[in-house]
């Protein structure tokens, strides 16, 4: 293997942490590299050429109370194909709260389950306000850039996506809204634009835009909610973006003192916002279904006189019933997709009545979703999926969904041995939904060691047809995304 260190950042965690998110599958690393000439088991295809990228929330510094994944900083892993080579690359998001804190060398903001008073810098970002913009949830390709984001709203910081070089921040042609965009943008394929949303605890609670191919912000609408309310995804299709307004949200009394408390109300119908891509806030059509809260949508796409949408609809989404943890670990109970129940459905919009049809797709417990993106906001058949492992935050296998037979093709992994959310990357030339490549970042953590693998997306139950091993093993993370090498010629 020939690799370098680019850089090792500062950090401060105890030599003895136990802490169930800062060691296993989620021990945190704080140096980034290149490499190249990585040993490979297998072969690598030659005809896949583009740029598979992860996100990762990283613990840097201990916090100032409790620590939660989710308060992680933005470390991404970007390793690009061509020619039956692989090149790799990770380097750190630089934030305006990554580079304060590595000035200050330790927390100055208050994570996800502290009370914001906590914090000790004087100001912050986000839709409850005073969290750090840490931009480590998701990540996506849009002008040649990846930009990552943060859940909670905030910048989207632009990076090269083969060799991550800090590229700064966009402004979307000098229009960046104040309140952010959240994460989950989705850049249409066939269009070149992005779609995104934010939200707050402040009227308007929610917006949504549309960015052009050439980066300017040519939408931004209100969504009129009732209330605070926590979307984390969108969907598509050509006509239409799709918004959500779950009865899950901050509970009105303790918002009021300044606290930030779950509620989800059952007794309340999940709405959906249907929005002409290009329309204004008078052209929604607002539909009902059962109460719910939804992680990630699969994919959307228009069916007659009817707008069909897939996801995840969480049958318990405050972990009802589950044991709650104490002390540093509370509230981790939530990040276990199997207490949440979360299972693949399909909601069916008549746009002629009014009317909404539901129907579960899965018994299984799956979630990170990844399709073909050339089927983005269309028809579709094939999903893959991410089995959930019990008791901790994280994927042991992978699943090919065939919606239109209801089939699964499970790809389960050796013991200690936990995978990404992964990638459909298209073959060179292909025309088939499912040819194309699996791939996804995985860690073993008996053997302390990451590999790259590239599955055969037609047969995944085959296992790996290549492994590239890394020259660290890597945290787990969240969100993905697979850019094609058409895509990466319009860097700016």
């Amino acid at each position: 293997m020939a690799s370098t260190v680019r850089h090792t950042y500062d950090a401060a965690l105890p030599d003895d942490d136990d802490h169930p998110y800062r060691t296993g599958p989620w021990q945190p690393q704080h140096s980034t590299y290149e490499a190249w000439d990585m040993p490979v088991e297998g072969e690598i295809p030659d005809d896949l050429s583009g740029v598979y990228i992860r996100n990762t929330e990283t613990a840097v510094f201990e916090p100032i109370k409790r620590y939660h994944p989710f308060d992680g900083d933005a470390l991404l892993h970007a390793i690009s194909f061509g020619n039956g080579e692989a090149r790799y690359a990770s380097e750190f998001v630089h934030t305006d709260g990554f580079i304060a804190e590595q000035e200050a060398k330790r927390s100055l903001w208050a994570g996800i389950t502290e009370h914001p008073s906590n914090a000790i810098a004087e100001h912050g970002w986000g839709a409850r306000t005073m969290m750090k913009d840490n931009a480590s949830t998701d990540v996506v390709v849009h002008r040649g850039r990846a930009l990552a984001s943060f859940y909670q709203c905030g910048e989207l910081y632009a990076l090269d996506p083969v060799t991550l070089t800090n590229l700064g921040t966009e402004n979307m042609g000098g229009r960046l809204p104040v309140e952010g965009v959240s994460a989950h943008p989705k850049v249409d394929e066939h269009t070149g634009e992005m779609l995104f949303f934010n939200y707050s605890a402040q009227d308007p609670f929610m917006h949504y835009g549309v960015v052009d191919p050439q980066g300017h912000l040519a939408t931004y609408i209100d969504i009129p909610l009732p209330g605070p309310r926590l979307p984390h995804d969108m969907a598509f299709t050509p006509n239409w973006s799709i918004l959500n307004d779950f009865p899950l949200f901050w509970e009105p009394k303790a918002l009021a003192d300044g606290y930030y408390s779950n509620k989800f109300d059952r007794d309340m119908p999940s709405r959906f916002a249907l929005v002409p891509r290009h329309g204004s806030t008078e052209d929604i059509r607002w539909f009902e279904a059962s109460p719910t809260f939804v992680l990630h949508w699969t994919n959307a796409y228009e069916d007659g006189d009817e707008v069909v949408l897939d996801g995840f609809f969480q049958h318990n989404p405050t972990a009802r019933g589950a044991d709650r943890l104490a002390g540093s670990h509370k509230g981790f109970e939530t990040l276990d997709m199997n207490v949440l129940q979360a299972r693949h459905h399909r909601w069916r919009f008549n746009l002629v009545t009014g009317a909404t049809r539901e129907e579960q797709l899965s018994d299984r417990c799956l979630e990170f979703p990844m399709i073909n993106g050339r089927h983005w906001g269309r028809p579709y058949r094939y999903s893959y999926q991410a089995r959930c492992s019990h008791g901790l935050f994280a994927f042991d296998g992978l699943v090919k969904a065939d919606v239109a037979t209801g089939t699964e093709e499970l790809l389960e992994f050796d013991e200690g041995v936990f995978v990404s959310e992964t990638v459909m990357a298209p073959r060179d030339g292909s025309t088939a939904e499912d040819d194309g490549y699996l791939i996804t970042f995985a860690s073993d953590v008996i053997n302390d060691v990451s590999d790259c693998y590239i599955v055969d997306a037609a047969d995944i139950s085959a296992g790996p047809i290549a492994k590239i091993r890394l020259p660290e093993r890597i945290s787990s993370g969240t969100h993905s995304t697979w850019a094609p090498a058409s895509a990466l010629s319009t860097h700016v």
